[in-house]
This record gives structure tokens, C-alpha cells and sequence, in this order.
């Protein structure tokens, strides 16, 4: 099978002075059908000046290496000579300038070809590999914190020696002997639709959800590059290191080159370059100072003697065997004009999972008695189920040390009395709207239980599907604005979750910590899981819910009342309650992220809200 590969890579300097990372990316061969090419990210250290030039010297010799002996020997021996070659040329230039004794970098450099992915990486950066809507990270991590656990998983656990950092390097590219290498002798096979991610360590700053789900969103790797760094940004970590990221994505030869987004605004890195400019023999510079001391070097040499330091996926995924089946039943779409029942009332209780025995949720405090109503509309039966909801006063955003920057600073809301729907907008709802208005129905949804939440939507139509609600009953309805959505989801409830302070089982559908009952792979059907304190069902996990308000970075000059947020970024729009892809962390009531206002994501769904002053 022919592939071809479609690159993007890009740069930030955090909160750094200077870029001390370097990148490159290579076309070794645009024959039809036999596309090859090389990537190469280094990581610099040793002081601004010194790890630039160790970066780009890195860079620029083991490029050159693969290049001239690219196809004619076999590739791992190409690879592993080049990091030599890499290391040989900073052995000289300290030889000749001693002022520049202590640089050196990390490395990892792929090559692309046929079917399959070659790699050498030396230090911690990452060659990261998404299929299927999993993160796996292929090569090894040889800093001391990935040393450790390495041998706990091979049942050798070794105990931390004091003085000894986690990302203290184990092994490098500084001119001296490399301790080690990892350089596999035969490729990773690849597919088309694969997705995969070389970069340096300040991408740390996002968890593995955030990495699938940022990559989820993107539609080109371009997309996913500058989604990705503008999600380093926005977390505001202190001492945030450069960050470079190469994004590749694996094609058949005669695919069409993906659609790009119908708009963006994220501008290229440095300049309005685009990553092609930048990426061609481009050279830049990454992390600070992360020098190999002589205590660590001697630490090192000892345990190579004694160990073999094998690779370690780092990222295990969570693949429980659960079946399906009680989410395929199709729901009914048949309405009684005298149905008041929301639509998945009648769902299955969850099934519990095979891999592992779950304890029932503990009794539920009964809801607060609040009204609930439907609108009649002008055609057929009548709208989405709502909750009337009192006003009141919250305190918005993250309350304690769990939250991002993009959570604070927290504050105070008044919030007016208002409506919102009981449940996420459904399939059946949805199609309804759809085929009236001549709306596009989301692939996908025609052999979709009705009663699932629709999702696979955009901002837009998400909006006007509020705004034919509110033609059809004469009331105002709308998406919910930011400060609305964190009342009605914490359901009363000031803590981390709407129901305490710690995850319980079968309280949310995710993944990742969340221990959920059903698979997975795919939301489950409205109404499936216990309600909030307001009567609410699934606000957290299932789907994200697209929000109003326009994307802000975080709540500095936010208002104290519950309107609606504009200004901001209106090419992006808030979600919140994370999905059934999401981590624990992404489920607390706090938690915010953003999404292009045009992905359709089969993880982003919506919740309605309506007016209730004119009542």
C-alpha cells in the first residue's frame, strides 16, 4: 500500500527569553507512491546561546547523514549513525570554542517511508503515534523520572535516590560517549488515517487528553500544530520551556488532501510564516538548562552496567470490554402529544463493565423541587424538556489547586432566573429541526439511538437550532451563556464535582479515572446516569456542550453577572462538561475549554437555555 504524508510544524518560546529548540523537516523522496521523508526535533541546553547552537548543529548534521546515504543503506544503521554524527559535530565545535563546554541537546528524528516509521531518539522528547482516537508514545523517555518507571514495570523497581530530579537527563547529545540510543531495528508500521506527533518536552504541559482531543479537533495537520501550542499558552505555566511540535498525518496516495477548516484565526508562529517556510532547514532552539551533572553522569554509567532499559509505553490507554449493546437499541421517535417523559427516561440501567466490579452509586439526595415544562411548538409535538432554575449567587471558576490558569481568577455571579434543558439535545430532537429546515443531518445519526445526544455539530447550527425554537414557541431561547451552564451543572454544589469532592463510579461517562459503567468508545443515552441537585442529567461527560460565549483565556475583566461573554475569540467558542473521551480533570464543574466554531467533533454536543424575564 502507497502512502503519502502531509507535514506541519511550528514553535513557541513559552516563558522563555529564547528559543533554544530547532526543527526540521526533509522531503527525501516525492516519487508517486514512494514518499519518504525525514524529521528531525532537537531540544537545546547549556544556556540560550550555547543550546541554539547545539540544536541547530544537531539538526543540521544528522540531516545531512540521512541524506547522503538515504535509500541506499538500511535505514535504523542511517539513524543511529546520524545521532553520532550529530554528537561528533558538537565534540568538535566544544573542542574549538571551550567557551562552549556543558551544551548539548536532546533529540528524536523519524523517517517516513512506504508503510512504515523509523526512529532514533536520545533524551526526552517524544515521537507520539494517535490511531483510532489513542495516544501512544513510541520511543523512550531516558530521563531519570522515565528510567524509574521502566524498571517498577518490569518488576525491578529501583528507589529513588535523593537529590535526584525526575526530568534530570539520563542520557544526551553534549559531545561526550552516549549512554543510550533508541534506535529500533525494524519500523512501526503505519496506516492511512494515523496520526503522528514529534516534539520537544514543553509539550508536557498538555495531558494525553488534552493531546487526543486537541488532535480530534484538527482537521489538517496545521490545525492540530497551532491548536496544540496555543493550548501550551493558555495554560500560563510558570517557567513554561519552548515547545515545538511536528505533526504528520499518514494518507493513501490518491486521498484528496483534506478540506481546510472553513475559517480560522490562529496565526502561524513567527513572523505569518507558514510551517512549510518555517519547517524547510528551518533551525530553532528549546528547554533551558537541563545539564547532565557529573553525579548523575556516574549514577547513569551504573545502571546501564547492571540494567537493560527496554521502552516503555508510557501512555497505557484503558481498553475494558464492554459491550455495546444496551446503546444501540434504537429509541423511539414516535411522540404522544401527551408525553411528558424525557426522551431516554426509559433507558437500561448501566451495565456494569467486565473488567472490573463496580460499586452502586450511593442513594441520591432527592433534586430540589423545581418546575419543568415543554413549549408546544408550531409543528408536531413539543420542545426539549426544561428546568426553571432560580437565580442566585456562585462563585464562579476554580476554588482550590486543581484548576488551569484558564479557570481563574475566581469570582462572584449574580445569576438571573432562567431555563435549561433537563437533558442534551437528542438525535431525534435534532433530525426533527433538521428536516424542517432543510438543516444538515450529522453523518452518522440516521442508524444512531434517538434517544443519544446528537453531536458532530457546529456552533452554528447548535445556534439555530435555538433560534427555530425560538420561532416555533414565541419564547427566547438560546445556547446557554458560560456562567449560566457552571450554576446549572454544579446543581447547587460548590465542590469540585456536582456531587462531591472525589470521583465515584457511576456518577459520569469518561475515561480516564472516571470509572464509568458503559463503553467507552461513545456517549450513552440522555438520562443514562444520576441527575444533579437541580434535576440535571449527564452536565459533565457524555458530550461537551457548546456554550455561547465567545473564547476568553481566562476570567480576567469577566462580568459578574451571568450574560452572555462576547468579544474574545468568536472563531472559537466555549465547551464545557468534557466528553466521553475526556479525563477526570475535565469533568470538574470548573473545568472550560474552547473548539473552533466550525469543527464538527462527534465529541461536542449542546444543552439549551431559555428566558424566563418575560414570564
Amino acid at each position: 500500500m502507497a502512502l503519502q504524508f502531509e507535514f506541519a510544524g511550528s514553535q513557541i518560546d513559552g516563558a522563555r527569553d529564547y528559543q533554544e529548540d530547532a526543527f526540521l523537516i526533509t522531503h527525501l523522496s516525492d516519487k508517486a507512491g514512494d514518499a519518504s521523508a525525514l524529521v528531525v526535533v532537537a531540544d537545546g541546553m547549556g544556556g540560550h546561546a550555547a543550546g541554539n547552537v547545539a540544536s541547530n548543529m544537531a539538526v543540521q548534521a544528522f540531516n545531512k547523514h540521512v541524506s547522503a546515504n538515504y535509500p541506499a543503506r538500511k535505514v535504523s544503521e542511517i539513524l543511529h549513525e546520524s545521532v553520532m554524527q550529530a554528537n561528533s559535530s558538537i565534540t568538535a565545535t566544544i573542542s574549538e570554542t571551550p567557551a562552549l563546554q556543558g551544551m548539548g541537546c536532546t533529540l528524536v528524528a523519524a523517517v517516513l517511508e512506504k508503510a512504515g516509521l523509523w526512529w532514533a531518539s536520545v533524551g526526552d522528547s517524544h515521537l507520539y503515534l494517535i490511531r483510532s482516537r489513542k495516544l501512544e508514545k513510541k520511543n523512550a523517555d531516558h530521563s531519570y523520572g522515565g528510567f524509574l518507571d521502566r524498571m517498577k514495570a518490569e518488576g525491578k523497581e529501583v528507589e529513588k535516590q535523593a537529590g535526584l530530579s525526575r526530568n534530570m537527563l539520563m542520557s544526551a547529545v553534549t559531545g561526550d560517549e552516549i549512554v543510550e540510543i533508541d534506535c529500533p531495528s525494524s519500523p512501526l508500521p503505519i496506516k492511512p488515517g494515523d496520526r503522528i506527533m514529534i516534539c520537544s518536552d514543553g509539550m508536557d504541559t498538555l495531558s494525553k487528553g488534552k493531546l487526543i482531543q486537541y488532535s480530534q479537533w484538527a482537521k489538517t495537520p496545521k490545525d492540530c500544530a497551532e491548536a496544540l501550542l496555543k493550548g501550551v499558552e493558555e495554560a500560563k505555566k510558570p517557567r513554561q520551556d519552548n515547545t515545538t511540535i511536528v505533526v504528520v498525518d499518514v494518507l493513501e496516495t490518491d486521498a484528496k488532501p483534506k478540506p481546510a477548516p472553513e475559517r480560522t484565526t490562529l496565526k502561524a508562529a513567527r513572523g505569518g510564516r507558514t510551517p512549510a517556510e518555517r519547517s524547510r532547514q528551518a533551525a530553532r532552539a528549546a528547554p533551558g538548562s537541563k545539564a547532565v551533572t557529573a553525579i548523575a553522569a556516574i549514577f547513569v554509567l551504573g545502571l546501564a552496567a547492571f540494567f537493560i532499559l527496554p521502552r516503555l509505553n508510557l501512555l497505557p490507554q484503558q481498553t475494558p470490554d464492554i459491550s455495546p449493546s444496551s446503546l444501540e437499541e434504537p429509541g423511539s421517535t414516535d411522540w404522544d402529544a401527551e408525553t411528558t417523559a424525557a426522551p431516554g427516561a426509559e433507558a437500561d440501567a448501566p451495565e456494569a463493565t467486565a473488567a472490573a466490579e463496580e460499586e452502586a452509586p450511593p442513594a441520591e439526595a432527592p433534586p430540589i423541587e423545581l418546575r419543568s415544562f415543554r413549549d408546544p411548538l408550531q409543528t408536531g409535538p413539543p420542545g426539549p424538556l426544561m428546568v426553571a432554575l432560580p437565580g442566585g449567587a456562585f462563585k464562579m471558576g476554580d476554588s482550590g489547586f486543581y484548576g488551569d490558569a484558564n479557570e481563574k481568577p475566581l469570582r462572584e455571579i449574580q445569576v438571573r432566573p432562567f431555563a435549561i434543558g433537563k437533558f442534551e439535545v437528542t438525535v431525534a430532537e435534532y433530525q426533527r429541526f433538521a428536516k424542517i429546515t432543510g438543516r444538515k443531518v450529522p453523518g452518522g445519526t440516521a442508524g444512531q439511538n434517538q434517544n443519544l445526544p446528537v453531536s458532530g455539530i457546529t456552533w452554528e447550527d447548535a445556534y439555530l437550532y435555538a433560534k427555530w425554537l425560538t420561532d416555533q414557541t414565541g419564547k427566547r431561547y438560546r445556547l446557554p451563556s458560560e456562567a449560566e451552564w457552571e450554576y446549572a451543572a454544579s446543581g447547587g454544589n460548590d465542590n469540585q464535582y456536582w456531587w462531591g469532592t472525589n470521583m465515584e463510579a457511576g456518577r459520569v461517562h469518561c475515561q480516564f479515572g472516571c470509572r464509568s459503567r458503559f463503553d467507552i468508545r461513545m456517549p450513552i443515552r440522555v438520562g443514562g446516569l444520576p441527575a444533579n441537585g437541580f434535576g440535571l442529567h449527564e452536565t459533565v461527560g457524555n458530550v461537551s456542550e457548546w456554550i455561547e460565549d465567545c473564547w476568553h483565556p481566562n476570567y480576567v475583566e469577566a462580568p459578574t453577572n451571568s450574560r452572555v461573554w462576547l468579544g474574545g475569540d468568536c472563531s472559537y467558542r466555549v465547551i464545557r462538561g468534557g466528553s466521553y473521551e475526556s479525563p477526570e480533570k475535565a469533568v470538574r464543574t470548573a473545568a472550560r475549554d474552547r473548539a473552533p466554531a466550525t469543527t464538527r467533533q462527534q465529541t461536542i454536543g449542546f444543552r439549551i437555555a431559555r428566558d424566563l424575564e418575560d414570564e
